[in-house]
């Protein structure tokens, strides 16, 4: 009996610490983190680091630093987005959804505008 009631102990621990490492990883990759109204930032990409989950352009914007959350490379591509469009030193303008944290200088781009160009990431959520 006391042996069973250890299993049965253990299998909740492990639950429940599997439940509070996932939980933060949900919070990220959804949009509850980010205001809901639209913002826009334009900088100058000092730093690009695109792939899987999805990327981030670091932007000069007036002398801060802002981290741009781009979409997935397939999600880029489909929006006709190359990596080379968001190489170091390229002006662009992200428009998106700003992080909740007042001082957290973070926008998850819904639109990204490179020389005019505008190039749609999610192009069915307005």
């Amino acid at each position: 009996m006391r042996q069973r009631f250890g299993k049965f102990f253990a299998v909740i621990i492990m639950a429940l610490a599997t439940a509070a490492m996932t939980t933060p990883l949900l919070a990220h990759h959804g949009w509850s983190w980010a205001e809901h109204g639209n913002s826009e930032v334009t900088g100058v990409v000092t730093k690009a680091e695109l792939g899987n989950p999805h990327g981030i352009v670091t932007l000069d914007v007036k002398g801060e630093v802002w981290q741009v959350e781009v979409g997935q490379p397939w999600r880029n591509e489909r929006a006709g987005l190359t990596d080379a469009m968001m190489s170091p030193g390229v002006t662009l303008t992200a428009k998106g959804h700003r992080s909740a944290k007042p001082d957290q200088k973070l926008l998850k781009a819904e639109r990204i505008v490179i020389d005019g160009k505008t190039f749609d990431l999610y192009p069915d959520r307005d």
